[in-house]
């Protein structure tokens, strides 16, 4: 079949989210054909190139988000007309709350809201398809006169009707931004209307293009959400104004809402995005839950042979940001020393960012604070028992040697979505001390120590507890490596990819319009196992489409979806 795999910041860059997993979903899933759409976030990330395609890729459509030049298209009354009405639309819905529901437990007047927000958004797609963009007229001084109408109007909430010109400008520019995909060329015959399934690899703007292509044309969409972005939408920009925030958070709100309810199924990454999917209207029918398929192939010598350079060292891995909370990890390792004074912290990971280099830096000095070097006892001068290092030492050379330089790995953060880090440590046959946050307990299930965030004393007697009973740490880092390999490989993400693409599919009517000589549709011409390659798919009745050149053989032609049949389904 023909997939059409929308990313956003990610594949086929070499840089961005989402780009190992779809690198490794693609190759695995050589008996299909995919159709790449990217949505680029800087042009940094532009010019850093794409990752090598294998051959099943046959085309590449890029996007930016970052900027979109003025379309240069000037709309004539009518155009104009319509977009007042579908943005004023679309802004009074917003204004007043995206329709949460919270005084109506019927839910009436949720499902009457997000039928406005549908209405509107589709609407300005089709006008966009229409006159040949939108970008010139989402910044239109129209744009912020709507916007102003709908936060002084009766139905808009108190935070909307507060609203200064700065916050209508601010909310005016993230709309503009956020549906840039809407004016796209990619909703045409030749582009995702001739995919059989849409794969959008997040929510947000990157589910646009499937939503369009699915009103457009009926293609069935799969959404995939290892992290939700709706929670990172809500985790994001606390300084702006209430008036802001408001608008926003109703939009994207609405957006998932109809993203969910449009798509043939949703994939959460974890149970954890499971249950932030549930609560922002996702239904429970629709969800099938797929973990992020890692390579296990470089930990293998590592996890097998389950050598310990060093049995009193803890050993963090990660990105250094605040999050992590390394600060409560130095705490609790000064707790574990007065148990063990021969034990040794090793930091391991490079910051993330300007955030992360300056929390790295207030961590060396709490550490040079908590630990100062000492004349007498088990370390020389100037031996501190704290290091932070990179991959790449000459100790550690590589990952798994990260994880095999100490005895326990250790995960302190307040926040967090699927803790890529504890299955690596689970690849390396680690026994595992974790906080309760995120997916961290449906990641272990048993196989390591759970202890509450933010509580050093907790942290400290579990690293304690595995450092005292070296037999206790072999059996749970045995039973962490056989649950990485049954659930968190590539070979069981891919596989449970192909069954769902495969059951999209299935369940989908054939949309495919086969023309005879004459150029009339030939009825039944397309039978179901039309979907799959082969030598029953060609047809020597079928014709070149009247506006293309011709296809070759065993390639479907399709024109317009064409409506089911009642009963037919």
């Amino acid at each position: 079949m023909r997939i059409g795999l929308i990313a956003e910041g990610g594949y086929p860059y070499v840089s961005g989210d989402a780009r190992l997993w779809c690198d490794r979903l693609v190759r695995g899933l050589d008996r299909h054909e995919f159709d790449i759409y990217a949505l680029s976030r800087s042009e940094r990330q532009e010019d850093e190139g794409w990752v090598p395609l294998p051959a099943q890729v046959s085309r590449v459509r890029t996007a930016p988000m970052w900027s979109a030049e003025d379309d240069g298209v000037v709309y004539g009354r009518r155009a104009r007309r319509r977009f007042a009405e579908h943005y004023g639309e679309l802004a009074a819905v917003l204004c007043a709350g995206g329709g949460a529901g919270a005084d109506d437990p019927s839910g009436e007047s949720s499902a009457t809201e997000a039928d406005r927000f549908g209405s509107a958004l589709y609407g300005l797609a089709e006008l966009a398809r229409d006159e040949g963009g939108l970008v010139g007229a989402l910044r239109s001084e129209a744009a912020v006169r709507a916007l102003e109408h709908a936060c002084r109007s009766r139905g808009a909430l108190r935070t909307a009707r507060e609203a200064r010109v700065p916050d209508l400008l601010a909310v005016a520019a993230h709309l503009e931004r956020a549906l840039r995909p809407l004016s796209l060329d990619w909703y045409e015959d030749d582009g995702l209307g001739a995919v059989d399934l849409c794969h959008a690899t997040s929510g947000g703007p990157a589910a646009l293009p499937g939503l369009l292509a699915h009103h457009f044309y009926g293609v069935p969409l799969l959404l995939t959400e290892y992290g939700v972005r709706l929670r990172t939408h809500y985790l994001a920009a606390p300084d702006s104004s209430p008036a802001v925030r408001s608008p926003l958070a109703a939009f994207h709100g609405a957006l998932a809402a109809e993203t969910y309810a449009r798509a043939a199924l949703v994939t959460p990454g974890n149970g954890h995005a499971r249950r932030w999917q549930e609560r922002c209207g996702a239904d429970r029918a629709k969800l099938r839950t797929v973990y992020p398929g890692m390579d296990a192939g470089r930990f293998a010598e590592v996890g097998e042979s389950a050598a310990c350079a060093d049995p009193d060292s803890l050993v963090w891995v990660g990105r250094v940001e605040p999050a992590k909370d390394l600060v409560s990890l130095l705490h609790a390792f000064a707790e574990v020393r007065k148990e063990e004074p021969k034990t040794r912290l090793r930091i391991v990971g490079t910051p993330a960012g300007p955030e992360g280099a300056a929390y790295l830096g207030h961590c060396r000095a709490l550490a040079a604070q908590l630990f100062p070097d000492e004349a007498e006892g088990p370390h020389r001068v100037g031996d501190n028992p704290v290091s932070f290092e990179e991959i790449g030492a000459p100790d550690i050379p590589n990952l798994a040697d990260a994880y095999a330089s100490g005895a326990v790995t250790v995960l302190s953060s307040v926040v967090e979505g699927f803790p890529v880090g504890l299955v690596e440590a689970m690849f390396c046959g680690r026994a595992t001390v974790s906080t309760d946050v995120g997916a961290v307990v449906e990641v272990i299930g048993g196989t390591g120590l759970v202890v509450p965030p933010r509580n050093p004393r907790a942290l400290a007697e579990a690293c304690v507890a595995l450092l005292r009973d070296p037999e206790r740490r072999e059996r749970l880092g045995a039973a962490a490596r056989a649950r990485a390999l049954e659930l968190f490989t590539v070979e069981q993400n891919v596989a449970a990819f192909h069954g769902i693409y495969l059951e999209i599919v299935s369940r989908t009517p054939v949309r495919r319009v086969v023309l005879d000589d004459t150029g009339e549709p030939l009825p039944f011409a397309v039978p179901a196992e039309a979907h799959f390659p082969g030598r029953w798919t060609e047809s020597p009745t079928r014709s070149a489409p009247r506006n293309g050149p011709p296809r070759p053989p065993g390639t479907p032609v399709r024109a317009t979806a064409m409506p089911t049949p009642e009963g037919a389904r």
